[in-house]
């Protein structure tokens, strides 16, 4: 075989192994309302604030990276199914699972962080399939994604991915210009530092809140707060 020839069969090898990305997205579950009732400003009147913006955007994916992309869409499932049941008296899993069929994405349902973290590390050979693309829709404090957030208990979180668990995920997991963004607040002032420690790779978060309030009004994408700022 030609030397020339071999090299450009490698390279085509080599350029096919690494165009295997994966497009990752996480929704936090929501709160229910007999915990926020007495609230001023009570979270999640809506039940659909997490899945919805992480819709729109798997949408967005689609349509740029086409058909064959791999999207994977990770679900705190306990949260929907206390919300629907009491509060809501519909069947939410439904909903969701139609987002799944028309977008042909993986669905993964989780109940606690580290099947997050576990999911990241290996859910796919990560030395053929790289992460293009790791966002968050959820509750978060400076210091911790909350899957779950007023929903088992009044105002605290018993499902969460905490900064020190960031050590836990291994290098090499992302693609060369992977997107990472929390849309969730105050990650921006410390849980970056960690992951960006942990990975290598940049975290975007917010400096300040993130509002899903009034989505429709912005196509569902989650805005900043009043005096927030994307930092990380």
């Amino acid at each position: 075989m030609p030397r020339v020839f071999l090299i450009v069969l490698l390279a085509g090898i080599l350029s096919a192994a690494a165009a295997e990305k994966e497009y990752i997205l996480v929704s936090g579950g929501p709160s229910l309302i007999e915990w926020e009732k007495f609230k001023a400003a009570p979270h999640d009147v809506w039940w659909g604030n997490f899945i919805r913006a992480a819709r729109v955007r798997i949408e967005q994916i689609r349509k740029e990276q086409g058909p064959g992309a791999a999207i994977t869409w990770m679900v705190y499932k306990p949260g929907y199914v206390r919300r629907g049941a009491r509060q809501d008296n519909a069947d939410l899993i439904a909903n969701i699972l139609s987002v799944r069929d028309k977008y042909g994405v993986n669905l993964v349902w989780v109940s606690d962080g580290n099947e997050v973290i576990n999911y990241l590390n290996s859910g796919r050979p990560r030395d053929q399939v790289k992460i293009a693309n790791f966002e968050f829709y959820g509750h978060s404090n400076r210091a911790c994604w909350m899957l779950d957030y007023s929903n088992e208990v009044d105002s605290g979180s018993k499902s969460w991915i905490h900064e020190n668990d960031l050590s836990k995920l291994r290098r090499g997991l992302f693609a060369p210009g992977a997107l990472v963004k929390s849309w969730s607040c105050h990650t921006g002032e410390s849980m970056s530092k960690f992951w960006r420690q942990a990975t290598g790779v940049r975290l975007i978060g917010a400096i300040g809140k993130t509002n899903y309030a009034d989505g429709h009004l912005r196509g569902w994408v989650p805005a900043l707060s009043p005096g927030a700022r994307w930092g990380g």
